[in-house]
This record gives C-alpha cells, structure tokens and sequence, in this order.
C-alpha cells in the first residue's frame, strides 16, 4: 500500500516501507527507547532489538479509507517512566512526519515488547 498525495505539480507516492523507516528513525532518537523491537516475535524468533537496517519491522502502518494509523514496537531502558516515553514517541512521530512527508496521521499507537537494563 501507499499514500497518495496531490499537488499543482503532479502527484506524490509514498510506500509504507518508506513511512515505516522515517518512523523507526524518529521513535529511536527519543530518551528511554533502547531499541525497536519486531512486531512479530514469535514467528521471527526475534528477541533481540533490531539494527538500523531493520527498524521498519518494528512498525506497521495501516490506511483505513482516508486515516492513517501507525503502531509501534518498542523496547524501553529500565528505570525510566514508560508513559513519559511514549508520549516522547508519539509526539516525535507525528512532528516527524509531519516535517519530512507533510503527513499527518491519526493515530500512534506505542507497544512496549520489553524493557532492558542500559550501562
């Protein structure tokens, strides 16, 4: 899937994929995230946090008729206040997007997969 957009110079197409990278980049930045985790741990077998390269597995972005909806999987550091941090995402995520796409979503939704003791 992708998002359509238009303007006086033709129009614009942006994957998912694309969506779901600028996402990961921008919730990996925020105080107390340690990591993306994947979205489907169990079937991957994935228990650790993922590279750089892998951050758009930790998020899906869903089109549902005009909105747009994006969860994100996360992996917090022990000690730090787990709404405090999702609130640091959601709001980087939406300014983020709003910055780099002109995107403006409806809903992010932050899934903490884990928390991890950090030096």
């Amino acid at each position: 899937m992708s998002i359509e957009m238009k303007n006086d110079y033709g129009t614009i197409d942006i994957t998912n994929d694309v969506i779901a990278q600028v996402v990961g980049e921008a919730a990996i930045e925020c105080y107390g995230i340690v990591g993306m985790a994947s979205r489907h741990q169990i079937r991957d077998g994935l228990t650790d946090i993922l590279g750089k390269e892998n951050y758009a597995r930790g998020v899906i972005v869903r089109n549902i008729g005009d909105e747009t909806h994006i969860d994100v999987y996360v992996i917090i550091g022990y000690g730090t206040k787990i709404s405090e941090v999702a609130y640091q995402v959601q709001s980087k995520v939406m300014y983020t997007l709003k910055k780099t796409l002109s995107l403006t979503v409806d809903s992010v939704n932050i899934f903490v997969q884990g928390v991890r003791v950090t030096n």
